[in-house]
């Protein structure tokens, strides 16, 4: 058993969905995300720096005493992770590998068609495409730059006519695939949106919801369970956001005036 907290972190509000799908399946866990709004957006940026940014992220984190390290995003994932899991000895967890684990075990053709959409940082570094062709036989992987998603979340606009216009143009090159990885944690917020662009039958992949269950059997897996049943969370944002409050607020249905609180990096 161990009683510490959950890190999570990502730019803003993205890793939300993730928190949300997390309290969902582990709810007696404590968790304590970072939402670093005051370098949003990752996407942009270089290698170099999403990776000394994601390293100050787990400093932090691991200043709080917590047991493991949830990297809530998917640039950070693609760009840092290898490295962070070198540097750091607590376990450091990103969105492909549960992501990628699911498909491996529930490829239903001999040839799927994977689309994979994300930040412009995550589809150049090519990550997505390179572990599931390590892990599945006989895929095709279709990748779709969509930078502008990630900060229309971050002001709200998820559901208006710009976003309707958006979603539709970036879900053009995916009308014939078997799944679609969400491969930033923002764009489950569009999920009503893109679901209208594609196929019925085409899954749509929340990386969240993955990397939830991966989670809850990793916990199980190495004895880490929290046995005092608190359910506390906390949010510590880099700079104070009142769109951010206001979309949180409506993703885990709760006024969280109490729950969100100023961090210092």
């Amino acid at each position: 058993m161990d009683n510490r907290a959950i890190g999570m972190f990502d730019s803003g509000i993205g890793g939300i969905t993730v928190l949300k799908e997390i309290k969902k399946l582990l709810p007696n866990e404590k968790i304590i995300y970072l939402g670093d709004t005051k370098r949003f957006p990752y996407g942009s940026k270089s290698k170099e720096t999403i990776i000394e940014i994601s390293r100050q992220c787990v400093k932090f984190l691991i200043s709080k005493n917590v047991k493991l390290i949830i990297i809530a995003c998917g640039t950070a994932t693609s760009q840092s992770l290898d490295i962070l899991k070198k540097e750091f000895n607590i376990p450091i967890i990103g969105i492909i590998e549960p992501t990628v684990k699911y498909i491996k075990d529930n490829i239903n053709k001999e040839k799927e068609k994977i689309g994979v959409i994300a930040t412009s940082g995550t589809i150049k570094s090519g990550q997505w495409e390179k572990k599931i062709k390590e892990e599945v036989k006989n895929v095709q992987v279709i990748n779709e730059e969509a930078p502008l998603l990630a900060t229309m979340a971050e002001q709200g606009w998820i559901s208006n006519k710009v976003a309707e216009y958006t979603i539709k143009e970036y879900m053009k090159c995916f009308k014939n695939i078997d799944k679609l990885i969400l491969g930033c944690t923002h764009y489950p917020l569009f999920e009503k949106l893109i679901r209208k662009e594609l196929k019925n039958n085409t899954e749509i992949i929340n990386t969240g919801t993955k990397l939830a269950e991966f989670l809850r059997r990793y916990i199980e897996d190495n004895d880490l369970q929290n046995n005092e049943k608190t359910n506390e969370y906390k949010i510590l944002l880099t700079d104070l956001d009142n769109n951010f409050n206001k979309i949180a607020e409506r993703l885990l249905e709760e006024n969280l005036t109490t729950k969100i609180e100023k961090a210092e990096i």
